[in-house]
């Protein structure tokens, strides 16, 4: 299975921008994944919060 080049914060960050005010098509062009792909993304992460780490 091939590995995704987002990890999981990401995934998470983008469906929070998604849920403010930028339209799915213009998200997905401006972080180059298929819009197919971000639906499958919020079905599975939808309700988790982005971790962050304090280094």
């Amino acid at each position: 299975m091939r590995k995704s080049k987002f990890t999981e914060t990401q995934i998470v960050g983008m469906i929070k921008e998604a849920e403010t005010s930028v339209p799915v098509p213009e998200m997905c062009r401006k972080h180059g994944v298929g819009q197919s792909t971000f639906y499958k993304w919020r079905s599975k992460y939808d309700g988790m919060e982005p971790m962050m780490f304090n280094a």
